[in-house]
């Protein structure tokens, strides 16, 4: 059992990681772009300060892509620090909707450079569920990068979920690799243990395309 925390806590140090470091890559990203544009303005000053005329509609321009940087940055960040929060309890509540589209934004890059989108879509009722946070998205990042790579270049995953009795239903639809594809590991041994910790279950339906994670109301502590 205590290799067992062992190994959660090791790999999930890394899922952190690397989860981080996508993150402070769009950062990255924001800052060159406001950095370009800090350099335009210096240069329309340069025009200024000889006397030559500056367009105002290019000075708007250049204030306008500022401030959609900053809010970008804004954004990024507020994931950044909720991503971190998640760690603060052992057990909290979880509204299935809202996490869908939050994994979608935290991890919409680490899809996006491997040529598939991200699709979080409404549910027709709220769902709610008791879980640890961190471990949920630590499971459902690794559902996410196995379904990526059945997606395949160019498509779209679909996510959503349904109620049950007994707790949630999380689907990812538009895994048309599936069919026909090599059996793999997954979801590995340490996808294994996870949800053993969760009390999940993995159903994968090849002829549809769909990969359905199943979670528990509540967790028992």
């Amino acid at each position: 059992m205590s290799r067992q925390w062992e190994t959660i806590g090791e790999l999930g140090l890394q899922f952190f990681g690397k989860i981080s470091a996508s993150i402070s890559h769009e950062i990255k990203n924001t800052l060159a772009i406001m950095n370009e544009n800090a350099g335009l303005l210096e240069d329309y000053c340069q025009l200024a300060d000889k006397s030559k005329p500056v367009d105002p509609g290019r000075l708007k321009e250049v204030a306008s892509s500022i401030r959609n940087q900053i809010r970008r940055t804004d954004g990024i960040v507020t994931n950044l620090n909720r991503f971190a929060h998640s760690t603060d309890q052992w057990m909290m509540g979880v509204d299935v909707g809202d996490f869908l589209r939050f994994m979608c934004q935290l991890t919409g890059r680490l899809a996006f450079i491997r040529g598939v989108r991200l699709k979080p879509e409404p549910l027709s009722a709220s769902v709610k569920i008791q879980t640890n946070l961190f471990f949920l998205e630590h499971l459902f990042w690794l559902c996410l990068d196995f379904a990526i790579s059945m997606a395949g270049e160019g498509r779209t995953i679909r996510l959503t979920a349904d109620a049950l009795q007994t707790g949630v239903r999380i689907i990812l639809r538009g895994l048309e690799g599936l069919a026909g594809s090599p059996k793999t590991n997954f979801p590995g041994r340490h996808g294994k243990t996870l949800l053993r910790v969760l009390e999940g279950e993995l159903e994968i339906n090849e002829a549809a395309g769909e990969l359905v994670l199943i979670l528990p109301k509540e967790v028992s502590q």
